[in-house]
């Protein structure tokens, strides 16, 4: 069977169970299996794609998600976009924990990483100066405002190997470069979209503040319990604004 989808969305930490209804599938892409089987369904008169990037079980660290199985996936379905919330900590004392930030920029910390679908004898050099898909990010923005959920409408996201998180002297020299947001799994994700010519756009819900701000005591550093206890506080807002930017995206 031919299996189509108009939107992607990727799943992070906390994020398993997107969409009801749904006929779940398994796709073998030239690049290997994918985290987890993908979930289609339809809202509206879209037909949604839904993949969580850790596996529903959680067993894919972040280092080792097979991100270019999971991207080809998608263009395999044919999706015309893709929306990729993630769980990711703050940088700055201004970004609290169930804020969301649309994030516009990146910086790559992460190594060995397969990160490119280039390798030979097709080689192409795609150019990441704006990584993130700006009417996506624009629909983003203004879903959240609209549904009163504290949005920052740019951020930069430092992403780091993982699956640790931060010294105390990495996370202040991140802060220090005055980054907003950190995370584990932008990279090479949405540079993979870029090269495969799908939009792209990262809704990070912010769950901690790293390993905590200079200057600021009263801030503990995160722990994965923390993560997933505030992701899980917010995910009825996550699920929300996806599904109102499914309604409202024009394909």
């Amino acid at each position: 069977m031919d299996y189509r989808a108009d939107i992607g969305v990727f799943g992070g930490s906390g994020f398993y169970s997107f969409l009801d209804n749904v006929e779940e599938i398994e796709l073998e892409t030239p690049y290997g299996k994918t985290s987890d089987k993908i979930a289609l369904a339809t809202i509206g008169d879209k037909k949604v794609a839904f993949l969580p990037r850790h596996g529903r079980k959680h067993e894919f660290p972040p280092h080792l998600i097979p991100f270019k199985a999971n991207l080809y996936a998608m263009k395999m379905l044919g999706v015309k976009c893709i929306i990729a919330p993630t769980a990711s900590g703050s940088l700055q004392a201004d970004i609290k924990p169930g804020d969301f930030v649309v994030c516009d920029q990146f910086v790559d910390r992460t190594w060995g990483r397969p990160d490119t679908y280039f390798e030979g004898p097709e080689v192409k050099h795609i150019s990441p100066a704006e990584p993130y898909d700006e009417s996506l990010r624009e629909l983003a923005v203004k879903t959240c405002e609209q549904l009163g959920i504290t949005v920052h409408s740019k951020g930069t996201v430092v992403v780091i190997q993982g699956p640790r998180f931060s010294t105390k002297a990495e996370s202040r020299w991140f802060s220090k470069m005055g980054w907003e947001v950190i995370n584990m799994t932008q990279y090479p994700e949405c540079m993979l979209a870029k090269e495969l010519n799908i939009p792209y756009a990262n809704i990070a819900l912010i769950t901690d503040f790293d390993a905590g701000l200079e200057g600021h005591a009263d801030i503990k550093p995160v722990t994965e319990e923390e993560v997933y206890r505030v992701f899980s506080e917010n995910n009825e807002k996550v699920k929300k604004v996806i599904y109102t930017m499914i309604e409202n995206i024009k394909l």
